[in-house]
């Protein structure tokens, strides 16, 4: 018998776990999977195999050694390139269609008609901020890539180029770096940056050896690697361009 094509909504949901789903966690015995399985009407098998299969695309994953499974389609490809394109674009769509397949589960939903209709361009921005912060969040397996804190109220998807700075890039979770509230607000002021070789760097305008706190929190992480994430890597061009255009030269 044949397998059931994956329609678009379908594949829109898997590649939306796939966004916020560290690597180890693509298996049918994870709730999540367990979860979204039930909404679009798949096993939890399939759809672990179709994380699996969209790992395959994933330079990140493959240039590690993992390979992921063989049999992706030519419609995932068509769609791995349409979310690299456009991000934003692709967020939407994503949160668009958990909303529909939800709202299909829902028989006694009131008004199928509220969708995204109200504000418009506010919920699309919190849509897309939402998935920014899974994304990069969940790349850097929910940990400061500075300082290895692991407390989720206290971690901050982090723009590279700042979101008023590059509007098509806004939502590319390769523009992201998973951050404390602290080293999040020294990077957007431009006291620390990250070298080409994935370093610290803390500027020397504004560091105080009399200051011990800022000694120990900040200044002490001068030279020091982040802890590169699993997906969706920190883009050399992004990480040039807060160097040069935010970053407080010495």
């Amino acid at each position: 018998m044949a397998a059931l094509h994956w329609t678009r909504q379908q594949s829109l949901v898997a590649f939306s776990l796939y966004s916020r789903l560290s690597f180890g966690r693509f298996h049918s015995r994870n709730p999540e999977i367990i979860q979204y399985a039930n909404l679009i009407g798949r096993t939890p098998s399939a759809l672990a195999m179709k994380l699996s299969n969209i790992a395959s695309l994933d330079p990140a994953i493959t240039s590690t050694g993992r390979s992921g499974l063989s049999g992706v389609s030519s419609s995932d490809k068509a769609m791995w390139q349409e979310m690299q394109q456009d991000w934003a674009a692709f967020a939407i769509a994503m949160a668009q269609a958990e909303k529909e397949l939800s709202a299909e589960k829902e028989t006694a939903m009131k008004d199928g008609s509220e969708k995204l209709t109200t504000k418009l361009a506010e919920v699309k921005i919190r849509i897309g901020q939402q998935f920014f912060r899974s994304a990069v969040l969940s790349a850097y397996n929910q940990r400061c890539c500075i300082s290895g804190l692991a407390n989720p109220k206290l971690l901050v998807a982090s723009h590279i180029v700042p979101w008023c700075a590059d509007e098509h890039n806004r939502l590319n979770p390769h523009n992201g770096l998973a951050l404390s509230a602290l080293h999040d607000k020294a990077f957007d002021l431009g006291l620390i940056t990250v070298d080409e070789d994935y370093r610290v760097v803390v500027s020397s305008q504004n560091s105080d050896a009399k200051d011990p706190f800022f000694t120990a929190a900040i200044a002490s992480f001068h030279g020091k690697p982040i802890a590169l994430p699993e997906k969706f890597y920190p883009a050399a061009q992004f990480l040039a361009f807060h160097r040069e255009n935010v970053f407080q030269q010495v």
